[in-house]
C-alpha cells in the first residue's frame, strides 16, 4: 500500500499536466453548437465521475463504523464526503459555464441540472448535521454516518437513475446520444480516460490528507481532555 501511495503523486502530478496541456491546447471535433466548449468534457464530467466515487468510498467507510465503531472510519467518512462535495460544487459550477454556451443559460431547469443541486443539498444536511451534535461524538458519528449511507442512496436514484426516465439536455441522458456516437475519431477519448483517472486521484490524495487531520485532531482533542 505504502508503495503504491508514493507512485499515486507522480501519475496524479502527470496525469493532470496532460489533462490541463492537452485539453486546453490540443484539437478537438469541430462539432455543431458545441465548437470549442467541448474541451469542458475534460474537467465537467470528471469531476461528477469523481464526486460519485468519493461519495462511494465515504458510504463504504460510513458501514465499516456501523459495523466497528471505530472512530476513525467515522473520520474517513466524512473526509471523503468533504472532498467529494468540494467535486459537486465544482461539476456544477463548471457545467453551468459549459451550460450557458451550449444551452444559452446557466440554468435550465434540466432534470440532471436539478438532481444535481438537490444531492448536493442532500450532502449539506450530512454536514449540518454534523454540527448539530457535535457536543456528543458518539451520537453524531452514529447519526451522521446512518444518514450518510441513506444519502448515497438518494444521490445514486437523483445522477443515476431520476434523469434517464425523462427529456433531457445531456448527451446519453433523455434519449440523446453520447459523445461516444458523435466522437467518431477517439480524439477526446485520450484525453478524456487520463483526466477522470487525474482528478479521482487527486480527489482520495485530498481526502486521505484531510482524514488524517481529522484523525490526528481528535486524538489531540481526546489527551486535552
Amino acid at each position: 500500500m505504502e508503495n503504491i501511495k508514493k507512485f499515486l503523486s507522480p501519475i496524479t502530478f502527470c496525469l493532470l499536466c496532460y489533462t490541463f496541456i492537452a485539453g486546453l491546447l490540443f484539437p478537438v471535433p469541430k462539432l455543431p453548437i458545441l465548437c470549442q466548449t467541448i474541451r469542458g468534457l475534460y474537467f465537467h464530467v470528471p469531476m461528477w465521475f469523481g464526486m460519485i466515487m468519493l461519495f462511494f468510498i465515504s458510504f463504504i467507510f460510513s458501514i465499516q463504523y456501523l459495523r466497528t465503531e471505530n472512530i476513525q472510519w467515522d473520520k474517513k467518512s466524512t473526509a471523503f464526503a468533504q472532498i467529494g462535495m468540494l467535486y459537486g460544487i465544482l461539476g456544477l459550477a463548471t457545467g453551468m459555464v459549459w451550460a450557458q454556451y451550449t444551452w444559452g443559460n446557466f440554468w435550465s431547469g434540466d432534470p440532471k441540472q436539478n438532481c444535481a443541486a438537490i444531492c448536493l443539498f442532500i450532502y449539506f444536511a450530512y454536514f449540518i448535521l454534523q454540527y448539530a451534535f457535535a457536543h456528543n461524538t458518539f451520537l453524531r458519528a452514529k447519526m451522521s454516518n446512518v444518514y450518510n449511507i441513506i444519502a448515497f442512496g438518494m444521490s445514486c436514484l437523483l445522477l443515476l437513475i431520476l434523469p434517464r426516465l425523462s427529456d433531457s439536455l445531456h448527451p446519453g441522458n433523455g434519449g440523446n446520444p453520447g459523445f461516444n456516437i458523435y466522437d467518431l475519431d477517439g480524439k477526446l477519448r485520450w484525453i478524456f480516460y487520463p483526466s477522470v483517472f487525474g482528478w479521482l486521484f487527486l480527489g482520495i490524495g485530498m481526502a486521505n490528507i484531510v482524514s488524517r487531520y481529522l484523525i490526528l485532531k481528535h486524538k489531540l482533542y481526546n489527551v486535552t481532555q
